[in-house]
Formats: C-alpha cells, structure tokens, sequence
C-alpha cells in the first residue's frame, strides 16, 4: 500500500496540507500515523469517514516519513486526485 504514496507524484506531506486537500476533495487515499497525537488525527479521520476516502494507518510517524522520502516523520500524507 505505501508503494503508491512512494512513486505518486501527486502527494502531500503534512496534516495541515492534508486537512486542506480533504476539505476541497482532492484526496484519493490518506495515510495516518499511529503513534501520531489523537487530538491531530481525529479531523483528518472525521473528514475521511465522511468523504469515503480509503485511509491506510502506518505504524509510526518516522515511517510514514520515510514513505514520504522525508527524513523527519509524518504524522499525515496524502495521494490526490
């Protein structure tokens, strides 16, 4: 699943960034940390639900980075439209 976000060359990187795609329906697939604080995950996963938008859930915010080809981590990335 996270070979799509590695060679996408449409991808967010960020929970704001991420947030703002949702809120304008432009993202096809959200991946979200788990370790990543409830309080930042909880309207992007709202958001998700709502839009029917497939959401994958990475082990830990530095390997979601890591996907991202990022060297710090992630708390939310994003494959648009």
């Amino acid at each position: 699943m996270p070979d799509r976000l590695r060679v996408s060359k449409r991808k967010l990187v960020g929970t704001k960034r991420t947030l703002r795609a949702l809120k304008e329906d432009d993202v096809l697939v959200c991946y979200l940390a788990q370790d990543a604080e409830p309080r930042i995950l909880e309207p992007l996963e709202s958001l998700c639900k709502k839009q029917a938008v497939e959401t994958v859930y990475i082990d830990s915010m530095k390997q979601l980075g890591r996907y991202c080809s990022i060297d710090v981590g992630a708390a939310a990335a994003a494959v648009l439209k």
